[in-house]
């Protein structure tokens, strides 16, 4: 993920924290100052045990105390990321890296086509965990209120382990809600799954995922709430990608780059004068073509690399001053799937396709649409 900054690695998973997150931890920790008065009231009914605001006012600054609290939550947040990947890593999907970014954390996992009797282990792992960080913090409130005999040092613990106890059960909650693609929307999408096919079992999760972001988006405009407008937006946009993405992986299943690919190739010579480019491309009516020079594949050159450059200047330049060198190929028994993903990802609008080190053939995005097309008329 963009704008990431590697903290560290664990079980060879790497830790990653997105800038977002440095926003959000101040944020937190105003809010839960601020409302320390309000928060004690509700730990002292829901725990029975008493706690003597004044002294832990006097004794801490309330901001403080809320970056610990703020802090305290995201380590659950990462801990319940962790659950996620690790038990994806013992089913043998590759993780990639854990990053916490604004709304709690994501885990990069390898993209592969979901399996209910993955997902749903998989999917329940991080609520569970964050129900025993709840469970185990609110037994901490207990364990303070009977052996820490200092009523100051004893109302800050009771408040954080208390307001941490409280955060991570209805994270839990939470997270259970079948609001694809959250965790208890995976938990839907795969339980449906072993019932029906699986793209109805995701038309049906990311459809009632849908519904709920519109709820999270009303409610938020009634109570003038910028987190659950901000959790509807991305909870609607995460239901479309994951259902066109399933869409995808459907449709090019058991297609490699081979069916798709043109062969053979027109290539052009790093040498070749711009204007003599510009008049091939409309000529040819093709948009880039792969740079050979004597036999060996080169770089790859686009329309857009030459609209970088002024008229006046392309007179005097050739394909290799503008060309990307060291092009993103792909074998020709590589899935199509693997073709979209880079076009995608990368924003190009064509791979060549090397056998050995020759070039074979080449795939655009046109020709991976209209295998979608085909597939989808079948």
């Amino acid at each position: 993920m963009e704008a990431s900054l590697q903290i560290g690695n664990l079980a060879g998973i790497p830790v990653k924290l997105h800038w977002s997150f440095l926003l959000v931890i101040p944020l937190f920790a105003w809010i839960i100052g601020s409302q320390i008065l309000l928060t004690t009231e509700l730990i002292e009914v829901l725990f029975g045990v008493p706690i003597d605001v004044t002294l832990i006012t006097e004794g801490f600054n309330p901001y403080i105390l809320g970056t610990v609290v703020a802090l305290g939550l995201f380590v659950g947040v990462f801990i319940h990321e962790m659950a996620h990947s690790l038990i994806a890593k013992a089913k043998g999907i590759e993780i990639h890296s854990i990053t916490l970014l604004i709304l709690g954390g994501v885990s990069q996992m390898e993209e592969t086509m979901p399996d209910p009797k993955i997902e749903l282990p998989m999917a329940l792992a991080g609520p569970l965990t964050s129900l025993a960080i709840g469970v185990i913090s609110s037994a901490l409130v207990y364990v303070v209120a009977a052996v820490v005999t200092d009523p100051g040092i004893a109302g800050v613990l009771v408040f954080t382990f208390g307001y941490l106890g409280l955060l991570n059960v209805l994270l839990f909650g939470f997270n259970l809600l079948p609001a694809f693609p959250m965790d208890g929307g995976r938990v839907l999408r795969a339980w449906l799954a072993r019932r029906m096919p699986l793209s109805r079992a995701t038309r049906i999760a990311a459809d009632v995922g849908k519904g709920f972001a519109v709820l999270f988006g009303i409610v938020g405009l009634l109570l003038l709430n910028p987190i659950l407008i901000i959790i509807a937006f991305f909870i609607y946009i995460g239901a479309n990608q994951e259902a066109t993405y399933l869409r995808y992986n459907i449709l090019l299943q058991d297609v490699t780059v081979a069916d798709a690919m043109n062969s053979p190739v027109v290539t052009v010579e790093p040498t070749m004068p711009l204007p003599q480019l510009l008049e091939m491309m409309y000529e040819t009516k093709h948009l880039g073509f792969p740079v050979v020079d004597r036999g060996a594949l080169v770089g790859i050159v686009a329309l857009a690399d030459v609209h970088k450059i002024s008229p006046h200047d392309r007179e005097a330049m050739q394909v290799r001053d503008v060309m990307t060198r060291n092009p993103t190929t792909l074998p020709p028994s590589a899935p199509l799937i693997d073709a979209l993903r880079i076009i995608t990802g990368q924003d190009i609008g064509r791979i060549p396709v090397v056998a050995g080190d020759a070039l074979v053939g080449i795939v655009t995005r046109t020709d991976v649409l209209r295998v979608m097309e085909l597939r989808e008329e079948e």
